[in-house]
Parts: structure tokens; C-alpha cells; sequence
């Protein structure tokens, strides 16, 4: 029966032309975005962004699935008064949910830790959260793990830490029939090259996949949502579009299995036109690949939404329709349709 649950969901996930919309900031997250854009960070106006998101006419069409926070389960719509999520599920949207509980730095635990390295939080009451949340409507989960790289960092340390509590993670998850989307996050923040990247993705990914194979984890059954490989913001020489495109497929055929369905692809800081132009790039490589690449992108997809919203009600059709467009646009991409003409013509 979970067996089956899982297979159902992992279907509708990776349907062709379709991805994953992540809304699953925390109230401090959002917050912080918010600031950028002068919106009052409250629980209406957290809900009433996400209701924005929620009920755009025609998303279902481009997004399998969203990410929502833990408060997304519990708030309701101003209009009606009816659950968030209920818009989803009306339009076959499946609804999934970010189980971990933030970062704690590593070296709290261990003094021989780099500084600057994280580990995730939450897996001491995962299983039960994870009944409550299947109850709401929930059938799969996302818990995110992150690598800093440059003085001493990424550690081995850190490296074995978070592929042990991800690979736990996912076995917990499918014990509950909830499929797990597995977010090994490399941070590019600093000023190393793309072939710097490109190792410590390779390194990180060939130890998560390890750990998912000892704790029994159904690979089958998982999104692997990671890092494209880019060159550290701060690096003097940046890559172009084909040069990131066949360094993150290279990593990738090196270190993920044939097994995995999809890799959900985050946008990872880029900006929206970014990301999908990356998207693109891999999909429209004649490089044979045994798994769907697609996207599970936050700002990629809505950032623009809520630069014209501003917290308006006056705003909101203006807002979804930029968050469908971007969803349309990165569909394309997701298929290796997209042209950047298209971006003033859809």
C-alpha cells in the first residue's frame, strides 16, 4: 500500500513538463524578502502571499507540486475561509511540506569543526510530524541540507553528518509513504572556481547516495533536488551557459543513479532569467541522461510575483500572472523548448 502511495506521487511529480513550486519559507525567511520590498512580514500578509501563489489561474498546468511551510497547513483563505491548501488540492496540485527544523552550527557540537559549517534539525520527532502532516494532505517532504565551501569547508565531517541525517530523513518518510525530496545544498557565496564546485558537488552527492543505499532508502522513490554547478559568486571568472551545463551533468552522471526519476534542480540564489537559461541549457545538450531534469525553484519562480505584489490587493492578478508566465517559461526549459525571446512574448 505505501509502496503504491509513493509510485502515485512520484508519478504525478515527474510529470513531463511540469515542476515544483517551493513556498516553503519560514515566518523569518519570508520575512527577511519581505523587508526587501517594504511588506510587513505578519500572518495575514504571509498568508494572503501565499494564497496569491496558490490560486493563480493555470499554474496546475506547469507546477506537479508545492513545498509549503508547517504554517501553510494550519492558515486559511481570507476570501472563504476554507484551508490554503484546499486550492491545491481542487486543481490536482499535490501538496508536500520542508520537515526540517533550520541549521545549528556544526561547531556546537564539535570543536574541531570548521566555522561556518551547519548541520539540520529535526529528525528527533519526524515520524510523528509526519503522520500529522500525511493527515493534512501532505505525500512528500523536503529536507535540506547545506555545504559552505573555502577555509577548510566543506569538512569530511560535515559531508558524513548531513548524508547520514538526509539518507534517515528519507527512510523515515517512506516508512510513512511520503516520498522524500533530498536537498544536498552546496552554497556558492564565495569565491572559488566552477571546477572547485564541481568537486565538492560530485564529493557531497556520491555521499548522500551512499548513506541512502545503507539506510535502505527506495531510490525510486526520492527527488533529488541539488545545487547546478556555477562558480562562487565572488569568483573573477564567471562560466557561460554551456560551460555550467555540461560541468553540473558531468557530476551528475558521476554520482547519481540511473534508478533516481527526477533531479528538481533549486535556483540556488540565480536570478529567475538565470535559472531557467540554465535549465535550458541542460535539457537542450545531446548528452544522454537516464533522469528527468526539471525545477523546484522558490525565487526562480516567484520573486518576480512578489516584487509586484508589494503587499496590494490591487497587485495580486498583476503577481499571478507573472508567477504563471515563469512557471510556462521554465516548464519549456524543463523540456528543452525555451528561447530567451520568449521572455516578452509569453
Amino acid at each position: 500500500m505505501l509502496i503504491q502511495e509513493m509510485d502515485n506521487t512520484i508519478h504525478k511529480l515527474t510529470a513531463r513538463g511540469k515542476g515544483i513550486l517551493a513556498a516553503d519559507e519560514s515566518p523569518t525567511t519570508l520575512g527577511q524578502r519581505f523587508a526587501t520590498v517594504s511588506i510587513a512580514c505578519t500572518d495575514e500578509s504571509r498568508r494572503d502571499y501565499r494564497e496569491l501563489l496558490f490560486t493563480a489561474e493555470g499554474l496546475n498546468k506547469y507546477i506537479a507540486g508545492v513545498i509549503t511551510h508547517e504554517e501553510t497547513l494550519g492558515q486559511v483563505s481570507r476570501q472563504d475561509g476554507t484551508p490554503l491548501i484546499e486550492a491545491l488540492q481542487k486543481n490536482d496540485i499535490l501538496i508536500g511540506v520542508k520537515v526540517d527544523k533550520g541549521l545549528v552550527p556544526l561547531n556546537n557540537f564539535a570543536a574541531a569543526a570548521p566555522t561556518g559549517e551547519f548541520l539540520t534539525q529535526g529528525i528527533d520527532d519526524l515520524a510523528e510530524r509526519l503522520i500529522a502532516y500525511k493527515a493534512k494532505g501532505a505525500s512528500f517532504a523536503k529536507w535540506r541540507a547545506v555545504y559552505g565551501i573555502g577555509a577548510g569547508r566543506p569538512s569530511n565531517m560535515v559531508i558524513r553528518a548531513n548524508a547520514d541525517s538526509l539518507a534517515l530523513y528519507a527512510a523515515i518518510c517512506q516508512s510513512q509513504g511520503i516520498v522524500p525530496i533530498v536537498e544536498p545544498e552546496v552554497l556558492l557565496d564565495g569565491d572559488n572556481s566552477i571546477e572547485v564546485s564541481a568537486d565538492v558537488t560530485c564529493t557531497v552527492l556520491l555521499e548522500v547516495f551512499a548513506a541512502l543505499r545503507a539506510y535502505g532508502v527506495m531510490l525510486e522513490f526520492i527527488i533529488l533536488k541539488p545545487n547546478m554547478v556555477l562558480a562562487g559568486k565572488k569568483c573573477p571568472t564567471q562560466p557561460n551557459i554551456e560551460r555550467i551545463a555540461i560541468e553540473t551533468l558531468m557530476v551528475l552522471r558521476r554520482s547519481v543513479p540511473a534508478i533516481v526519476p527526477s533531479i528538481n534542480f533549486l535556483s540556488g540564489g540565480q536570478t529567475a532569467f538565470m535559472s531557467t537559461l540554465n535549465l535550458q541549457a541542460m535539457n537542450s545538450l545531446s548528452m544522454p541522461l537516464p533522469w528527468r531534469l526539471s525545477y523546484s525553484y522558490a525565487r526562480g519562480l516567484h520573486s518576480e510575483a512578489m516584487d509586484l505584489w508589494l503587499g496590494k490587493e490591487a497587485n495580486i492578478s498583476e503577481a499571478q500572472q507573472s508567477l504563471v508566465k515563469r512557471a510556462k517559461l521554465n516548464s519549456l526549459a524543463s523540456v528543452g523548448d525555451y528561447h530567451h525571446k520568449m521572455e516578452g512574448e509569453i
